[in-house]
């Protein structure tokens, strides 16, 4: 009988109608290529530990070389900005990159990077894993036939760069800033002329005197460009970014055409950047302010309260009028700041308390 059987299978494989089997489909190498609004070599986005280049690497170990990806930084193969339209339309499968980016496309977008006065990395954690961000977020970027899932995060960002000290509110009027996103808009109610800069062309902007002043991301990367070179008030907190995320998205074809078990290792590999990235921050950016204050010659303070006062003013108008527009935004919206207020209470319960009274005891 066995015999029979195997003489069917041959000869019907030899005619050509037997499919492999799925076992043997399942093990197929895919290639696929992920772009990024990042520069090939830029540190943490694109290399180093939890950057792209890493999240590649670990992609590629964890399916034993099933799913190939090719890295193409910014201008490698496609503009940094037209990541999101390529992933959509089917033209590269993935795209590295932080979804403020997108607020164009859906100014929900926002709230999956970053929210001025917002949820610190802990925070933003326990919204996207456990509170329902993670959802929220796929429901927003479905209608664009894409899934984005969470890979890194800088953690608390600075304020940025001033080449004179802001003492009040009035020290910001008619101050040129690069400053990206939301941030810029708040910046603007408050006077500063706030505009999107390149990271490589802020050293050259600043020391030229076409910006007053500059944000980028923390200690480490900042010092990177220089800017402590040209600029010596350096304000520390970002009260803008208290946790910056980055995201992958896939096309939503492409993701759903996955074995369920390739799916799985690249939200893990995602999980694992996500936290190896913002420790790689903790790390370089501690012994980077260190070296600023230390032997650079930097100020380096936080905004003065009236000026932070005036910015959650201004963030809080801007906010409410975007969730008045669109009831997406306001889902979104909703979700973040009750899942924001209880992290809150629980915070200062336990986080300030360490930091302002155990830890100096």
């Amino acid at each position: 009988m066995r015999r029979r059987d195997f003489t069917k299978l041959a000869l019907a494989g030899a005619a050509g109608t037997v499919a492999a089997p799925a076992v043997v489909r399942a093990q197929a190498t895919l290639n696929w290529k992920m772009t990024s609004f990042y520069g090939p070599n830029a540190a943490f986005y694109s290399t180093g530990p939890g950057s792209a280049k890493d999240l590649v690497r670990r992609i590629d170990e964890m399916s034993n070389g099933r799913l190939k990806i090719q890295f193409y930084g910014a201008g490698e193969l496609i503009p940094a900005a037209e990541g999101f339209d390529a992933v959509s339309s089917g033209t590269v499968e993935m795209n590295y990159a932080n979804s403020y980016f997108w607020t164009g496309k859906s100014f929900a977008a926002q709230y999956f990077t970053a929210v001025p006065f917002g949820l610190n990395f802990q925070g933003f954690n326990g919204w996207y894993y456990d509170g329902g961000g993670a959802q929220l977020w796929r429901e927003v970027y479905d209608r664009f036939n894409l899934v984005p899932i969470l890979a890194g995060n800088t953690g608390v960002q600075m304020t940025g760069w001033f080449r004179k000290e802001i003492k009040t509110v009035d020290d910001l009027k008619g101050v040129k800033m690069r400053i990206p996103g939301l941030a810029g808009r708040v910046y603007k109610e408050l006077g500063v002329d706030a505009r999107l800069i390149a990271p490589g062309e802020i050293f050259p902007n600043l020391e030229r005197g076409v910006i007053d002043a500059a944000e980028f991301v923390g200690p480490f990367l900042d010092r990177q460009l220089g800017l402590h070179k040209v600029a010596k008030y350096y304000y520390t907190t970002g009260w803008h970014e208290m946790a910056t995320a980055s995201e992958v998205i896939v096309n939503k074809a492409k993701w759903n055409s996955l074995p369920a078990d390739l799916k799985a290792i690249v939200e893990n590999a995602c999980a694992a950047c996500n936290v190896i990235s913002e420790a790689w921050c903790q790390k370089n950016n501690a012994e980077a302010m260190e070296d600023l204050v230390k032997n650079q010659g930097t100020i380096a303070q936080p905004l003065p309260d009236d000026v932070v006062k005036a910015l959650r003013v201004a963030t809080t108008k801007i906010l409410d009028e975007a969730v008045a527009r669109d009831p997406v935004t306001k889902k979104v919206h909703d979700s973040y700041m009750a899942y924001k207020a209880k992290y809150d209470s629980w915070a200062d319960l336990s986080e300030l308390i360490y930091h302002t009274k155990i830890r100096k005891a």
